[in-house]
């Protein structure tokens, strides 16, 4: 090899070796932290709201990411409206993963976990709230508090997760509001 092709490819791997370092540096000015809320006010019972929304079945009525993938295959263990009900799907557009029941206070919260397997592994707390406003009133309030991993926190500069999850559990919440007053 001549010396222009050793100092050629001796530059290459300084960038290379400079850009990853960068980006490792980089990743450490971004934070990883990052949730949305979202509520609607529905005109049902508390006690009738909170008694559909337990059931992680449901969600395939009203969640956006079930009427994105109707094709998906899905998999239940457990008894539904529970602790320890897990729902795992796979899909072309929703990937790979599960939800679990972990905690309910009964007729106010419920507390899921939701782990994504593919096309990437991350894991959230997601809760739904939900609040009497009147007799015949209830705001359902549904959120999640999650990170990401360095580097892959970097995404966040370019993809405004609150807004993104936000909207869709904002489309979600008019579809449950939908099928409760409907119902």
């Amino acid at each position: 090899m001549s010396a222009n092709t050793l100092k050629i490819l001796k530059l290459i791997a300084l960038l290379l070796v400079g850009f990853v370092l960068f980006i490792f540096a980089a990743s450490f000015m971004v934070g990883t932290d990052f949730s949305t809320e979202r509520s609607v006010e529905i005109e049902k019972p508390k006690d009738d709201v909170f008694e559909y929304i337990r059931h992680l079945r449901n969600q395939d009525e009203y969640s956006a990411w079930a009427a994105m993938d109707p094709n998906m295959t899905q998999e239940f263990r457990g008894t539904d409206g529970t602790v320890g009900f897990v729902s795992a799907w796979e899909g072309e557009e929703t990937g790979k993963g599960e939800q679990e029941i972990v905690e309910i206070i009964e007729g106010e919260r419920i507390d899921f976990k939701l782990r994504f397997f593919e096309p990437f592994e991350s894991e959230a707390d997601v809760y739904m709230i939900t609040d009497s406003l009147s007799e015949n009133q209830t705001r359902v309030t549904w959120g999640l508090e999650s990170s990401m991993n360095r580097p892959m926190n970097l995404m966040l500069l370019f993809v405004n997760m609150e807004e993104a999850i936000g909207n869709e559990y904002d489309e979600g919440l008019a579809k449950l509001k939908e099928i409760l007053e409907d119902s």
